[in-house]
């Protein structure tokens, strides 16, 4: 299974207001909406990390990328990417005309972090640091984006070296979160061998069974990333079974 980690970087919406508290931006008070400044993405287990932006490139030649990574992953991992950055590109994609790009399963670690655990914060540089994974790249806050938008060379090479170690970090927490993830695609879909779901790894424990009104199904559990499977096929039954009207 092939599988993308990506993260975006987007330049924010400039507007002409009249305060800066409590206020309420309308359409024609709008200067410019926001787009896509900058990706860094990289495949699951290989070393080569990806980078390109509106600077270094055409916006065009940018999201062609983006879109021909996306068309040949199985998956894709991101951090909030189910509400942000999947809908950014293919905003994106649909206002330079491209078709979407291939369907490919979503893993939203965002997602995984707000519903199997309790952190103070859901911030990738909280979890990260809080499980000893490192840190987000240190910057200079909102001004980074804006001397980039204004073509700061100096601002793009840290913007740059801070996306691509958001990759890195989404990696670290994505291995991490493995085996916790509900509904990861299914390795053995992918495998001709018998493996763990989340990770692939054939080095699996058969640990009970998962049992329903009417079927017992072998149960296993991963002895590397610690996820949970049942097997696909029910276990002969003993004795004839009854159920509840």
């Amino acid at each position: 299974m092939r599988i993308l980690l990506i993260d975006l970087e987007v330049a924010p919406n400039l507007a002409t207001v009249w305060g800066i508290w409590q206020q309420n931006i309308s359409l024609n008070q709008l200067l410019e909406s926001s787009y896509i400044m900058c990706y860094a993405a990289k495949w699951y287990g290989e070393p080569k990390m990806y980078f390109n932006s509106v600077h270094k490139s055409s916006k065009k030649q940018m999201l062609l990328d983006v879109h021909k990574m996306m068309d040949e992953a199985d998956a894709i991992v991101h951090y909030n990417g189910n509400r942000f950055d999947i809908p950014m590109l293919h905003k994106e994609f649909l206002e330079e005309n491209m078709p979407p790009p291939s369907p490919s399963k979503h893993i939203d670690l965002l997602q995984t972090s707000r519903t199997k655990f309790r952190f103070v914060s859901n911030k990738l540089d909280y979890v990260a640091q809080r499980l000893g994974l490192g840190k987000k790249t240190d910057h200079e806050g909102h001004e980074l984006w804006l001397k980039c938008m204004n073509g700061d060379r100096k601002a793009w090479k840290r913007m740059e070296e801070y996306n691509k170690n958001d990759v890195v970090l989404l990696e670290k927490v994505y291995d991490k979160f493995k085996g916790w993830i509900k509904s990861h695609p299914n390795h053995n879909a992918y495998s001709a061998n018998l493996c763990c779901t989340n990770c692939g790894s054939r080095k699996l424990n058969k640990r009970g069974f998962a049992i329903t009104a009417t079927r017992k199904y072998q149960r296993y559990q991963c002895m590397e990333c610690g996820a949970w499977s049942k097997s696909v096929k029910s276990e002969k039954l003993e004795k004839e079974q009854i159920v509840s009207l």
